[in-house]
């Protein structure tokens, strides 16, 4: 029996989609491109715990900047994300995704997914310039917009003297971050299958 994502599913995407992309484009509209020192906004008072700034940073690789700032990243990790998405398309109609732990764990993760490739495939041809560039050569130039920026006063380390950083990052990321740990639980919670919960889930 093959199984399809219901319209509330559908539609979750959709609109996490959409708060990604509406969140990056407010960065990219109201910051100018990376250069150092980076333009911040502080959003939490300088303390000595955590600090949390909103930046603007194009990641060409993925997490922790894997990848970055190299020439094959843009189309490897385009690949990657597009085999990602046709493969959890297939796990779900093969009913793999059978529980609302499961479903939930799978939307943000799609989500996710579409959100970043989505700006792979943009974001390389609003860059100052790529009216003289090929369509392949924008397309190279593709990144992702990371935005949301923490730090730690209390850790500091030899090239974050000030306090560490964690890697700037967006709201697909997020949205992949709640997935894994979605996926986590439900490995140690047991839930009945929507199937015979909830007939209308599929």
């Amino acid at each position: 029996m093959k199984h399809s994502p219901s319209v509330w599913l559908r539609l979750s995407i959709v609109l996490l989609v959409l708060l990604d992309q509406l969140t990056k484009w407010g960065i990219t509209l109201s910051f100018p491109p990376p250069s150092f020192p980076l333009e911040r906004l502080h959003v939490w008072p300088v303390n000595d715990w955590i600090n949390f700034d909103i930046i603007r940073i194009h990641n060409t690789g993925v997490a922790f900047g894997i990848g970055n700032n190299t020439s094959w990243a843009p189309f490897v990790f385009l690949s990657v994300q597009l085999i990602a998405l046709i493969a959890l398309s297939f796990l779900f109609r093969r009913g793999f995704f059978n529980t609302r732990l499961l479903k939930a764990a799978w939307t943000f993760v799609f989500a996710g997914v579409i959100g970043n490739m989505i700006d792979r495939l943009t974001q390389g041809f609003f860059l100052p310039g790529s009216g003289n560039l090929s369509f392949w050569q924008n397309l190279a130039n593709g990144y992702v917009v990371d935005f949301l920026d923490f730090s730690f006063p209390w850790l500091p380390t030899q090239n974050f003297p000030g306090g560490y950083h964690w890697p700037a990052f967006n709201v697909a990321d997020s949205c992949i971050c709640i997935a894994a740990a979605l996926f986590v639980i439900s490995a140690f919670f047991f839930e009945p299958s929507s199937k015979n919960t909830d007939p209308t889930s599929d």
